[in-house]
């Protein structure tokens, strides 16, 4: 049986996080800050603690790795965008479009991850010689996958191009649905994974962010489905509430059960309506304070979280 949701998954502690200039330029959801360097770091420590200790509360296996000081990677806590794992032992690693965020690749994470989580690694499938041609895929910010339909999302962003979707969707067996997605000033949306989420029940999507031409025809498919479709505000959207994830967990009442995985930013913006529905379609919903991570580095709880299946 296909698994649209995993029990295991990996984070990188960060060493230097902070604002990163370079990323700004496509991520409008970051916002410079007064913060000192180190209190930006010390506040993202703790943000990130809390966060792996909420995730092990819930039942989900977690394997952290380090950042290393140098060079300075202030984007390592999303490691999601660089490398992906897959059920068939898959292991697909991305071209980044920032040059500061390619050395977050390290060869010695995808070995620890493997050993700690047991991952039998059946293939390697390196789409990073892209960069040399200026073209970009990254990881699961830039690909939402209806693991079960086999269906990869993506908004066309100077960081998702779709030759290289092409290549990947080849490679993975998947089909592709591509479309336009932009803020509310018409600046393209940077990644598919802070416009939408698709958990074993539901698909929730920012829809007035897709483009009219492109928007029926996304919904259609994510409707075909099977899923509950929620569509979000822009509000919702730019407060990180499509930036979620469900997780599957295991519960001594429950069983095997599924977890969302959001922000407390989100969960505070969501209306009443859209999180009752959200909370009908798992078994408990997670939301978690990451409000310096969200504010500097632009991305929320499901940009820092890499999944693993095993």
């Amino acid at each position: 049986m296909i698994q649209q949701c995993t029990d295991t998954v990996f984070l990188v502690r960060p060493a230097a996080f902070g604002y990163n200039a370079e990323t700004a330029v496509t991520n409008r959801m970051q916002k410079a800050g007064a913060l000192p360097g180190a209190e930006a770091q010390a506040l993202a420590l703790a943000e990130f603690d809390a966060m792996v200790a909420a995730l092990r509360s819930e039942g989900v296996q977690v394997c952290v790795a380090s950042d290393t000081r140098a060079p300075v990677k202030p984007d390592a806590i999303f490691p999601n965008n660089w490398v992906s794992w897959h059920a068939d032992g898959t292991v697909v690693l991305y071209p980044m479009q920032a040059v500061s965020r390619r050395a977050e690749r390290r060869r010695e994470i995808v070995d620890q991850v493997a050993s700690d989580t047991g991952f039998r690694i059946a293939r390697t499938i390196d789409l990073t010689a892209h960069e040399r041609e200026g073209r970009f895929l990254e990881g699961t910010g830039s690909l939402v996958l209806d693991r079960v339909e086999r269906v990869a999302y993506a908004c066309r962003s100077p960081r998702t191009n779709e030759h290289v979707l092409r290549e990947w969707c080849e490679a993975m067996g998947y089909a592709a649905e591509v479309f336009d997605a932009s803020d509310r000033d018409g600046t393209p949306l940077y990644h598919t994974n802070v416009l939408m989420g698709i958990g074993r029940r539901f698909a929730a999507i920012g829809a007035d962010c897709v483009a009219p031409a492109d928007r029926a025809r996304a919904l259609a498919r994510l409707a075909a489905s099977g899923r509950d479709v929620i569509e979000l505000t822009r509000a919702e959207i730019e407060a990180f509430a499509g930036n979620l994830l469900e997780l599957e967990t295991w519960d001594e009442a429950l069983g095997d059960s599924g977890v969302v995985v959001l922000s407390a930013t989100a969960r505070a913006q969501l209306a009443p309506e859209r999180y009752a529905r959200l909370a009908a379609c798992a078994d408990s919903v997670l939301a978690v304070p990451v409000p310096t991570i969200e504010q500097l580095g632009g991305g929320s709880v499901r940009c820092m979280i890499a999944e693993v299946f095993r």
